[in-house]
């Protein structure tokens, strides 16, 4: 059999498995990408804007254990071409889909030394997991 005649199978076989495959990292950056939906193994990293130098934060009320676990502590990056003091920036959260049913992620914002205040932004949405 000549290699051609060998290559041209196993090359749409790899093609095929690479187009079924969905992507590793889902974003989401705003609650209107909601609901989401996750295979097991996926990662979803959740960014959203926040200023800690306000005495505001964000806080996971609902991290959607039963099928989600965290793959490390928030992350706040401030943009670097803000070039003020005080500026805005983003907080990040890493999660991974490990089982499959469904669950909530709820964060607030607002000051943690007041938590009496309503918060002033809330971010809700249904996870489900394959």
């Amino acid at each position: 059999m000549s290699l051609t005649r060998l290559l041209v199978p196993a090359s749409l076989a790899l093609l095929t498995a690479c187009a079924t495959q969905p992507k590793q990292n889902v974003t989401l950056e705003k609650q209107s990408q909601c609901p989401v939906r996750l295979n097991s193994g996926q990662n979803l990293i959740l960014s959203l804007p926040s200023n800690p130098t306000t005495g505001y934060r964000w806080s996971i009320q609902d991290s959607a254990g039963g099928v989600l676990k965290g793959l490390g502590p928030e992350v706040y990056r401030n943009p670097e071409d803000a070039g003020v003091v005080g500026a805005a920036g983003v907080s990040t959260w890493r999660f991974q889909a490990f089982a499959g049913g469904t669950g909530r992620l709820r964060l607030t914002y607002q000051q943690p030394w007041a938590p009496e205040v309503p918060p002033v932004e809330t971010f809700d949405c249904a996870i489900s997991v394959n």
